[in-house]
């Protein structure tokens, strides 16, 4: 595996990919009145209110309040000692930050353990092909997005991409870790800290003198913001992988939607958003997300940035044209063309003529003695854009901002 480790694997599952999970993500797109059921749901039931003008009634004035008592500074240093999911609290939180936390913190009751658990084998058999689908096609999808693009490249992270990535990072390796939501795993602190992040970016954004006449909204981060950052992360993989026709047993693909519900609940989606089922994810998903991809020149930039950071590594399997080349062919030519992607006059039939074949070589479907050339080269993509973005002696710390974009 050349020095792969499964931890640096999964730490790029969140890599470009990861965008979505810290991004201050806001589409107010119009669009037809919320139709998708509650029954669909987790919860089985609901009101039913239209997502977009739901936030998180319990963080939002929290944080809003400790940004604004000036607090902010001092969580964080308290915060970066909590990092693992059954470790105390730190002492010197505020009282109703720490009441909110270990509400925050408990697993929905919902929750499987079992499917948890078949969830994390399932990322350890499919590791390598959910690295590149969460960075080129989640990531790159997420610059698309309108308001997610440009209230990613307006708060604070926008100045500093490499950074912003680097934590975001950190949900693709915690959600796909074999103690993911063990006591001695990461995921549900790293859900919990990105909670109080998003509740802050809604406090913070719309005081942006940029933001919000770039938006037209005037506050961030909704219901439904959420479950398209969501839909960009699960719901696309599960529908790149059927398509590639890799086979996946029916309990690895419920797992996998599972360990992701989960998630949804500790970011703060509320239970009557969160897809029961594959089938409801896909309803919705063409309700809230499909329909609003589209171009923007913050967006543009930021999808630059991102194929710039991933070229920076070396070997030349990972080549900007090359990542370009990936990105067109995992999201098509009107996506590639909207990010201003050239076109690769080797790289892009080659993919579109042996990548099927490769995958069922891969797969043991097509047995193919002496694979050529292309397919060595593709296994070697796949393996060399699972270790973007890593920075194994820097500490990752998500902290809470109180500023936007200084520039």
């Amino acid at each position: 595996m050349d020095g792969l480790s499964r931890r640096n694997m999964l730490k790029a599952g969140g890599a470009l990919g990861a965008l979505g999970a810290l991004s201050a993500a806001t589409p107010a797109w119009a669009r037809p009145p919320w139709t998708w059921s509650p029954r669909g749901s987790v919860a089985g039931t609901g009101e039913g209110a239209d997502p977009r003008w739901v936030w998180d009634p319990e963080a939002d004035p929290l944080v809003a309040s400790l940004l604004d008592r000036g607090e902010v500074p001092r969580v964080n240093a308290a915060l970066r000692t909590w990092t693992k999911n059954g470790q105390p609290l730190p002492d010197g939180l505020p009282a109703d930050l720490r009441d909110f936390m270990e509400r925050a913190r408990r697993l929905p009751p919902w929750a499987d353990r079992g499917k948890l658990g078949t969830a994390v084998e399932f990322t350890e058999k499919r590791g390598l092909y959910l690295g590149v689908l969460y960075g080129l096609a989640s990531g790159m999808m997420s610059t698309v997005i309108p308001h997610e693009a440009r209230a990613v490249y307006y708060s604070k992270g926008g100045a500093a991409m490499k950074d912003r990535i680097s934590k975001t990072a950190k949900l693709g390796y915690d959600i796909g870790s074999r103690n993911a939501y063990q006591p001695d795993g990461e995921m549900v602190v790293t859900c919990v800290k990105t909670r109080l992040v998003h509740a802050a970016v809604r406090h913070l954004l719309p005081k942006s003198p940029h933001w919000p006449d770039a938006s037209g909204e005037k506050i961030p981060i909704s219901q439904a913001d959420m479950m398209v950052t969501w839909h960009s992360l699960p719901t696309t993989v599960m529908r790149k992988l059927t398509a590639w026709q890799v086979p996946i047993p029916a309990a690895d693909s419920a797992a996998f939607l599972h360990s992701w519900q989960v998630g949804a609940h500790l970011l703060g989606i509320m239970d009557e958003y969160i897809p029961a089922s594959w089938d409801q994810a896909n309803a919705q998903a063409a309700q809230v997300l499909d329909p609003v991809l589209e171009p923007t020149s913050e967006g543009v930039e930021l999808a630059d940035i991102l194929l710039g950071l991933g070229s920076a590594v070396d070997g030349g399997v990972l080549s900007k044209p090359v990542l370009g080349a990936f990105t067109r062919f995992l999201l098509g030519d009107r996506i590639a063309d909207w990010l201003r992607i050239a076109r690769e006059p080797v790289w892009d039939p080659l993919l579109r003529a042996s990548w099927g074949p490769f995958i069922a070589v891969r797969e043991g479907l097509l047995p193919f003695p002496g694979a050529p050339q292309a397919y060595w080269l593709f296994d070697e993509f796949l393996r060399r854009a699972a270790l973007l973005y890593l920075s194994e002696a820097r500490p990752i710390s998500i902290e809470i901002p109180e500023t936007n974009r200084p520039s």
